[in-house]
């Protein structure tokens, strides 16, 4: 019987298996298919320690977790949330268990590698990888696996502090950072980002990344008016990026292109996210640091829907306008989530729907910031009639895999001025 559920397993796992294979031999060429290669090979020295980890599973759990430093998103947010719900008992075994993470190749940013790896109980993944694929590979692998989730459905953020910190050398290091580009010690600071496709054309050369995710671009420009009004406030306004596809044109001393201006680093990336007094984003990978580090977050031309940050209460969102091109008006809110497109996860979804996504404005785009600034200084007013609307919003999402209980905030102006995509 036992064997048989083995053969099952096995042969049901091969379309999918042989599938990642393709895709990562696209992504990453000919050295990440030679990897995966000698994990295979090893697989059957990995056997006696599989058989140990099951035997002993009644008295202890090891489990294994990886790091996925492909992606800064995953890599932060995903090992921050996972980290979280274990101190909060969510997802972990009744028994004692021992956590036993590992890197997957390529890692998108050393920095946060280093802070992981003192953080946690990191293995080489030579030793671990083989190991953990093959109990994954079995049956009833579950208690030995760690899960984790983008997605903070049970709130556990807002109960825990972060779990990564700044040696007192690297905060030197971030200070001697800031002064470099002209901050002076104690100035308060926003970074901002908008999404293109030049990061994942660098990285991935070979893969067709961007059309798929082009969806979610929106252009650095637009951005200008925003970053011009926040310094008027007494910020400095920094523009994030490890590779990008247009400078700033900008005379502004208090706007810094950090992504174009030669003082972008791995650490200061981290060290910036970390630090900043919000992050306007965009919706991509380099919010998840700001969010690890518990920063408010504003996010503008947020697509798709559903994916918002749905737990911080300390989070801003706009959203793109969603045209409906053969009926010539805009989606609203509740047609967009009951239609699907509310989770569509690449730009061919949009099409087939004949769908065209209108950007943000940049006044509506300043307007959000602007809100984020004044609650954050406590001079935000808010009108019965402003929360009414929100609670109208708020009552379109329901709680699901993707959603916990309800927290973050649609921006009061674009609430205010497109009462119409309420419906």
């Amino acid at each position: 019987m036992f064997l048989k559920l083995v053969q099952a397993s096995y042969w049901s796992k091969i379309p999918s298996f042989l599938k990642r294979q393709l895709q990562q031999l696209k992504e990453g060429g000919w050295p990440t298919f030679w990897r995966n290669v000698i994990t295979l090979l090893s697989l059957p020295l990995a056997l006696p320690a599989v058989l140990i980890i099951r035997l002993i599973r009644p008295f202890v759990v090891i489990r294994f977790g990886t790091l996925m430093g492909r992606r800064i998103g995953h890599f932060a947010a995903n090992t921050e949330i996972s980290l979280c719900e274990r101190d909060a008992g969510i997802n972990v075994p009744r028994q004692p268990f021992v956590d036993i993470w590992y890197h997957m190749p390529f890692i998108c940013n050393i920095q946060l590698k280093r802070m992981w790896d003192r953080t946690m109980n990191v293995w080489p993944a030579a030793v671990v990888k083989p190991v953990d694929r093959l109990n994954r590979f079995l049956p009833w692998n579950r208690a030995n696996v760690i899960q984790t989730s983008a997605r903070d459905i049970h709130n556990v953020l807002e109960r825990f502090p972060p779990h990564l910190y700044f040696l007192p050398e690297e905060e030197e290091q971030g200070q001697s950072c800031l002064k470099a580009m002209g901050i002076p010690q104690g100035a308060n600071f926003v970074c901002f980002h908008s999404r293109d496709p030049e990061y994942l054309r660098s990285i991935y050369p070979r893969a067709d990344n961007n059309y798929h995710h082009d969806y979610r671009d929106s252009d650095i420009c637009s951005y200008i008016v925003m970053a011009e009004e926040l310094t008027r406030r007494g910020y400095y306004a920094i523009r994030m990026g490890a590779v990008v596809n247009k400078a700033l044109d900008i005379s502004n001393f208090r706007i810094i292109d950090y992504a174009s201006n030669g003082h972008r680093s791995d650490f200061t990336d981290i060290y910036l996210g970390a630090k900043c007094t919000f992050f306007v984003t965009s919706g991509t990978g380099i919010d998840a640091i700001p969010h690890i580090f518990r920063r408010p977050l504003v996010g503008v031309n947020y697509v798709p829907l559903e994916y918002v940050c749905s737990w911080k209460a300390d989070h801003i969102a706009i959203f793109k306008k969603h045209w409906l091109r053969k009926e010539h008006r805009f989606m609203t809110f509740r047609e967009i989530l009951d239609s699907g497109a509310g989770r569509f996860a690449n730009t061919q979804q949009f099409d087939a729907m004949d769908i065209e996504l209108i950007e943000n404005t940049p006044e509506e785009i300043t307007a959000a910031a602007i809100e984020m600034d004044e609650r954050l200084k406590g001079t935000w007013q808010s009108t019965e009639d402003d929360e009414e609307l929100q609670c109208r919003f708020w009552s379109l999402y329901k709680p699901n895999e993707l959603h916990g209980k309800i927290k973050f905030r649609i921006g009061t102006e674009f609430l205010r001025n497109n009462l119409f995509l309420l419906g």
